[in-house]
């Protein structure tokens, strides 16, 4: 997904002059062919991430559109306030690339998670939040990104992992995707848990509950009017992601659903990082695992739900 992004960005970089990378201390290999051929507009900065955002609005002031890429963590906390000052609140053209979003450091520790850029963001005005579910996905999602307007955090996966975005159902930033009809319950997704929801899907298939998917790779601005359409004909609806359940997808869902007034109660649970610093280590399947953001989770939670 890393790798299928940054390539974008150099395509895009070739055929329009006001595209300008910047990174913060990345491996030298970066972008290589960027900064071979286009060295007057790549920036390699070094840790000094709230720099980097300043220079970024900067450029962006002037017309340009800037993409920055360094770790998750290192833009959404360390960078939070330039982003809230000189990009958000100027709402310029500059597009955050966060790597290693949620739990994708884990061997490093607590330190390294990015449990909740995704919350941080969604407090921003003007900001935009994609979590592309695979790197096909966000082949479509990054030359819309051109000429969006206002500011984008973009938050990466792990890289390689499995393609289940489909190409018919095409992308458009702030539109949800149907990825799949069921009429028991509903699984709402963002990021790489959408793998996730169509393993359970198909597991609790097996066991006769026809559960639906509402793919949000847009976790701001949250297409609303599809998901309470969608929500309508369930009876219970849950959210995946991995991200903190404070402030993340699952908030955008509840008070999406708490304004909603059904006349039918909707049984409803979110799935993702509780209120803690996981302070065991492992992979990021593993944690992922014992937080139950994995298709035997969903599955048990839709059971309970239902029951």
């Amino acid at each position: 997904m890393r790798k299928m992004c940054l390539q974008k960005i150099f395509e895009l970089a070739k055929i329009d002059k006001r595209v300008f990378f910047i990174g913060s201390d990345l491996g030298f290999e970066t972008l290589k062919e960027f900064r071979q051929e286009i060295p007057e507009r790549f920036f390699m900065e070094g840790i000094s991430e709230a720099h980097v955002i300043g220079m970024a609005a900067g450029l962006a002031l002037e017309g340009k559109v800037t993409y920055v890429n360094t770790i998750a963590t290192f833009i959404s906390r360390r960078a939070f306030e330039q982003i809230a000052v000189d990009v958000c609140m100027h709402n310029v053209p500059v597009r955050m690339i966060g790597n290693g979003g949620g739990l994708v450091y884990a061997p490093l520790g607590s330190t390294h998670l990015a449990l909740e850029d995704i919350s941080l963001m969604r407090t921003l005005p003007n900001m935009t939040i994609v979590c592309p579910a695979d790197a096909d996905e966000m082949a479509r999602f990054m030359s819309q990104t051109l000429d969006y307007p206002g500011p984008i955090y973009i938050r990466l996966a792990k890289g390689y992992d499995p393609i289940v975005s489909k190409e018919e159902y095409g992308f458009e930033i702030g539109k949800g995707i149907h990825y799949k009809t069921g009429c028991d319950a509903l699984l709402v997704t963002t990021g790489i848990t959408l793998q996730i929801a169509v393993l359970a899907a198909q597991q609790l298939k097996e066991i006769g509950i026809d559960t639906g998917i509402l793919h949000l790779h847009t976790v701001k601005p949250l297409d609303h009017v599809q998901l309470l359409d969608l929500c309508q004909e369930v009876a219970a609806i849950v959210t995946i992601e991995e991200n903190m359940l404070n402030g993340g997808l699952g908030s955008a869902v509840a008070e999406c659903l708490a304004e909603a007034n059904f006349n039918r109660v909707k049984k409803f649970k979110r799935i993702g990082i509780p209120d803690i610093f996981p302070d065991f280590y492992g992979s990021q399947a593993e944690i992922m695992q014992r937080l139950g953001i994995s298709p035997g989770g969903v599955v048990e939670t839709i059971r309970q739900l239902l029951r």
